[in-house]
């Protein structure tokens, strides 16, 4: 009797299968982490080149209107889903007696973990860009 618990002590088949049911879970929330990190990657990417081009459109001449400057931000080239941009304003100012368009985005970027929700992020953008005079 004694023989034979020694001898089921040293038995590991099956050590392998243990092992990784116990890592897979750990794993899988890696691997599906760096993909949500990709994707809040891309939204950023896409806003900040949203933003960029509507303030190199605003600079050119004739000036165009906030309506067509509004319509190149909200262009779906930059990857970014119109309904998740939360607020985006082109308004003009006035700062040291120099006229200058204030363009301020920002955009809901959405995560999906498997194993648990999360809020989505708020992305925000902010150019300073002047108006050319007429």
């Amino acid at each position: 009797m004694i023989v034979r618990k020694l001898n089921l002590s040293r038995n590991q088949s099956g050590m392998g299968a243990v092992e990784f049911a116990l890592i897979t879970p750990i794993l899988l929330t890696f691997i599906i982490g760096i993909a949500q990190l990709g994707i809040l990657y891309f939204a950023n990417a896409g806003l900040k080149s949203a933003v960029g081009e509507g303030a190199r459109l605003a600079t050119i001449t004739p000036r165009p209107t906030r309506e067509v400057i509004i319509s190149r931000i909200t262009d779906s080239r930059f990857g970014l889903d119109p309904a998740k941009i939360t607020s985006l304003t082109v308004n003009p100012t006035s700062l040291n007696g120099r006229d200058y368009y204030d363009i301020r985005m920002t955009y809901q970027a959405e995560l999906d973990f498997v194993f648990f929700e999360t809020a989505p992020v708020s992305l925000a953008e902010r150019r300073l860009v002047p108006i050319q005079p007429l």
